[in-house]
């Protein structure tokens, strides 16, 4: 496949134009190599392991939900020396399909609130709320990974709403109480907005809430995915 029709096929399954404004300039093709796509692998982040792996891999081409070049490059040096090297020795592109995926049919948020068998769905500004009839317990044993943080009091959850990657806003969440969700799912909750929630939250983690979509979209495109779990040590 060409790198141009490999573009045109993931703009259409993750049009651009979905994406938030700070993602401008993050999205889409941001390493070119190859013209010639063949061996693809997908990952949720660019990390020094799964660029190597993907390398070992002979892949023409990479996909990621986060960039790995966030903020302008002064200098070339550490980490994002090592993944330039790899990439450009290798003639690897590198894609990335960031909040336009997050908002997409059938992108990050659809794919988790099928994860959690939600039904009778409604969109927000960001995620979406639907029925839900699972616990704490066993919406954290269906994330990878596992392991959510429960702030408020939960007794039924009847309702729950879902936002993948970092979604605890106030306004947020007040939009998704008006549509009857019962609690709130997403990562990075700041104890102020825990404290301010008119509803229980539920934190995850990033990957657990991400990684997912990418693995999905792994399986339904054809292509190699890269689990990459961060590694997290518990001090006691």
């Amino acid at each position: 496949m060409d790198i141009h029709e490999f573009i045109t096929a993931m703009e259409e399954i993750a049009p651009p134009e979905l994406a938030e404004d700070y993602d401008a300039g993050r999205i889409g093709l941001v390493v070119e190599g190859k013209r010639e796509i063949r061996t693809i692998c997908c990952a949720l982040d660019a990390t020094q392991n799964v660029v190597e792996a993907a390398a070992a891999m002979k892949a023409a081409m990479l996909v990621v939900h986060h960039t790995p070049l966030w903020t302008p490059i002064t200098a070339v040096r550490g980490p994002t020396s090592h993944l330039l090297r790899v990439l450009l020795a290798t003639g690897m592109n590198l894609y990335v399909m960031h909040t336009n995926f997050d908002h997409a049919g059938g992108g990050v948020n659809d794919i988790l609130a099928s994860i959690l068998d939600l039904q009778q769905t409604e969109r927000m500004a960001a995620g979406l709320v639907g029925d839900c009839t699972l616990t704490p317990e066993e919406i954290s044993r269906r994330l990878p990974g596992g392991g959510i943080r429960v702030y408020g009091e939960i007794d039924t959850i009847r309702r729950l709403a879902v936002v993948g990657g970092s979604g605890f806003e106030i306004d947020l969440i007040q939009e998704a109480a008006d549509l009857g969700a019962d609690a709130f799912l997403s990562a990075e909750l700041k104890h102020s907005v825990a404290r301010a929630s008119p509803i229980p939250c539920l934190e995850a983690t990033h990957y657990a809430l991400e990684a997912p979509a990418m693995e999905v979209l792994a399986s339904r495109m054809g292509w190699h995915y890269i689990p990459d779990p961060p590694h997290v040590v518990i001090i006691p």
